[in-house]
């Protein structure tokens, strides 16, 4: 009897754990969306409502590998204004969703890299195939940081992809538009959904 029961915990216990890992994890990312709603600078009071979210799926917190691209050309970046940005390729993502080989490239801004709070920031604008129908028809971004690609990998949070503000205002916004590249062959149903009554 001892002998089975001790069997038991020790084929329970790794499976108790994992679930309170991934319950963890759940968790901690609702509490992100919250305060992302709550502190929203665009979307107040009861228009919160309607923003959406896939929910939190583990999946799409995705180990990458960094390919750092040095030197690289300013170019002009797009926006949805007519206007555009000045950025330039600070490296490239490689990694795979669904059994598909993917890349993303990220961006560094030359107007925030010389400014003290945005120096280390970098841009993931990216498009994917649930644009236009689930999410937002000119894509989504994600922030990084330079010290999250320091170590040559990168932990990339489809969780965290958000809307710019765009989605929900109309020819108010200088938002970046999403260069082709980024333009991603899968879908990725994770992070914020379009704006709207669903």
């Amino acid at each position: 009897m001892t002998r089975q029961l001790l069997f038991f915990f020790l084929i329970t216990i790794p499976f108790l754990h994992l679930n309170a890992q991934q319950n963890s994890y759940s968790d901690s990312l609702v509490a992100y969306q919250e305060s992302y709603v709550k502190e929203h600078d665009v979307v107040k009071g009861k228009d919160k409502q309607y923003m959406h979210f896939y929910k939190p799926d583990e999946s799409f917190r995705i180990n990458t590998r960094f390919e750092r691209i040095y030197e690289a050309p300013w170019f002009k970046m797009p926006t949805s204004a007519n206007s555009y940005q000045v950025q330039r390729v600070y490296g490239i993502l490689h990694f795979s969703v669904n059994d598909t080989a993917v890349q993303l490239h990220v961006y560094q801004s030359e107007d925030l890299m010389h400014t003290k709070k945005y120096a280390d920031y970098l841009f993931v604008p990216f498009t994917d195939k649930t644009c236009g129908s689930e999410t937002y028809d000119n894509g989504r971004y994600i922030d990084l940081k330079i010290q999250d690609t320091e170590s040559g990998s990168c932990v990339i949070d489809f969780n965290k992809a958000y809307n710019p503000y765009c989605a929900y205002v109309t020819g108010k916004y200088n938002c970046p538009i999403p260069p082709k590249e980024n333009d991603l062959p899968v879908a990725i149903r994770a992070g914020e959904m379009a704006y709207g009554k669903h």
